[in-house]
C-alpha cells in the first residue's frame, strides 16, 4: 500500500519525519497523527513514535517542544544552531511548543492495542509525562487561571501563516534582523509558502525568546505576539478530556485534570461570537477578537464543548464553505478576502484538520457532513498522492510530497 510506503520511507528508526528533505526532524503534533497511522502497520512502532518524542524532547519542567533535532540537516531553517538550545538538551530542540493532541492519541493506543500488557506499561509510563506537559501549558501560558492558554508564536498554532495572525504579527518589530536564507522555498514553490515578511517576524520572535533564554515568564510578559488561539485551546480541551479518561483507567488522581476541563469549557465557549455564529481567536495584546473565519473555528466540535445549537450553526457554516469550494475543508472561509487557495494555511485543505473536524461533526450527529470531510480528504489523496495540503478549488496537491500525516490518517481512516 502506498501510504505504508510513505511512512516506511520517512521513518528514521523510532521517529518519523513529516516529509523527506522539507522537514527532516521530528515535529510534535505530526508525530501524534503519524502514530495513529502506525497502529495500522505495527503497534510497537506506534508507541515508539510517542516514546521518542517525550524521551528526547521533553524538558524537566514538562515543556514539550515543537521540534526535536535528532540529527543535523542542511535542508531546514531555522535549525538547532539558530534556536541555540544545544546545551540544554541532547538532542537539541526548539524553544516553543505545538498543539497538544498527544493525549488523545495515547488514549486511543491504550484502549485499542491488542497487547494489553504493553498498553498498560506504555500508558503508565507516558501518563505522568502528559500530565507534566499540560501542567506546563497552564503554568506558563495561563498564569491568571482563565482556562485558556496563550500562544506566543504563530508556529505554536500549527497553522503558521493563518490570516488570523496577520494583525497581531504586524506588531512584531523586524529591525536589526540578521540576514538568513530560507530552505523551504528550495523544496516548494514560494507561492505555496509563507511570505518573507511573515518569516521575518517569525525569526524576530525566535531571537527575542533566545535572548530571554526561553524563560517562560519573561516570554509571556515580553512577547508582542500573544494570542488565545481557538484551535490550540480546542485541541487542549479534547486532550484534557482524554487525559482524564486515562487517569480513571489507570487509577490515577484525576482532580487536577477535572479542574482544567471545567475552566477550559467556560473559556473556550467565551470565544463564541454570537453575531458571526462562529468561534474566533482572541488578540490578548489588543484585547479584541480576531474576526477572521478559519478552519480552527470548527475545532471546538472536536473538544465537545458547544451546545447542539452552536454545532448546528457550525454545520451550516461548513456547508456554505462547501458551496464555494469543491473540496472541504478549506483552511480559510473561501468568501474571505484573505483566502488564497494555494498558500499554506491561507486556504488549502489539510488532512489532519479534516480528520479532527469530521470527528467533531460525527460526535454531534452530523454524519453526512463528517462523511463528506472524510470522502473529500480520501479523494484528494487518491487523486494527488499524499501531499502536505491541497487546493480546495482544483484539488491540486501542494507543498511537500510524501507527507507523513496525510498517509498516516489515510491508513487510520480506512482501517
Amino acid at each position: 500500500m502506498k501510504a505504508v510506503e510513505v511512512l516506511q520511507r520517512n521513518s528514521r528508526g523510532a521517529f518519523t519525519v513529516p516529509a523527506h528533505g522539507l522537514y527532516p526532524y521530528q515535529w510534535l503534533w505530526d508525530s501524534a497523527f503519524i502514530a495513529l497511522g502506525w497502529t495500522q502497520v505495527d503497534w510497537e512502532r506506534a508507541w515508539q513514535e510517542l516514546l521518542c518524542l517525550f524521551d528526547y524532547g521533553q524538558g524537566p519542567d514538562g515543556m514539550l517542544p515543537h521540534i526535536v533535532f535528532h540529527e543535523q540537516s542542511r535542508d531546514y531553517f531555522p535549525g538547532p544552531d539558530v534556536w541555540g538550545r544545544e546545551a540544554r538538551a541532547q538532542p537539541a530542540t526548539s524553544g516553543i511548543t505545538q498543539p497538544p493532541v498527544v493525549a488523545t492519541v495515547v488514549r486511543y493506543l491504550y484502549e485499542k492495542d491488542p497487547d494489553r500488557a504493553r498498553a498498560r506499561e506504555r500508558a503508565r509510563y507516558l501518563f505522568p509525562k502528559l500530565l507534566a506537559f499540560h501542567r506546563w501549558l497552564y503554568h506558563a501560558r495561563d498564569p491568571y487561571r482563565t482556562g485558556l492558554v496563550v500562544i506566543v508564536h504563530p508556529w505554536e498554532s500549527g497553522m503558521d501563516n493563518s490570516p488570523a495572525w496577520d494583525k497581531p504579527l504586524s506588531r512584531v518589530p523586524v529591525e536589526n534582523l540578521p540576514p538568513y536564507e530560507r530552505r523551504d522555498v528550495k523544496h516548494v514553490n514560494p507561492e505555496e509558502r509563507p511570505r518573507k515578511e511573515d518569516y521575518d517576524r517569525y525569526l524576530s520572535l525566535l531571537y527575542l525568546f533566545r535572548r530571554l533564554e526561553y524563560d517562560p515568564r519573561e516570554i509571556y510578559r515580553q512577547s508582542p505576539f500573544k494570542v488565545v488561539d481557538v484551535g490550540f485551546n480546542a485541541i487542549l480541551q479534547r486532550a484534557n478530556r482524554d487525559l482524564y479518561a486515562l487517569a480513571v483507567l489507570l487509577q490515577e488522581d484525576p482532580y487536577e485534570i477535572e479542574e482544567w476541563i471545567v475552566r477550559g469549557e467556560v473559556g473556550l465557549e467565551a470565544l463564541w461570537d454570537r453575531e458571526a455564529g462562529f468561534y474566533f481567536s482572541w488578540d490578548l495584546v489588543a484585547g479584541e477578537p480576531i474576526a477572521v473565519k478559519t478552519s480552527a473555528g470548527f475545532l471546538p466540535l472536536f473538544a465537545g464543548t458547544p451546545h447542539q445549537g452552536r454545532a448546528s450553526l457550525l454545520a451550516q457554516e461548513a456547508e456554505r464553505w462547501g458551496e464555494k469550494a469543491r473540496y472541504l475543508l478549506p483552511s480559510v472561509d473561501p468568501t474571505s478576502p484573505f483566502f488564497e487557495p494555494r498558500r499554506y494555511w491561507r486556504g488549502p485543505v489539510w488532512i489532519n484538520v479534516n480528520w479532527m473536524v469530521a470527528e467533531g461533526f460525527r460526535d454531534y450527529g452530523f454524519a453526512a457532513l463528517a462523511e463528506r470531510l472524510k470522502a473529500d480528504a480520501l479523494a484528494l489523496m487518491e487523486r494527488e498522492g499524499f501531499r502536505e495540503y491541497y487546493d480546495p478549488l482544483t484539488g491540486q496537491g501542494r507543498g511537500g510530497e510524501g507527507f507523513s500525516w496525510s498517509a498516516a490518517l489515510a491508513l487510520f481512516w480506512t482501517r
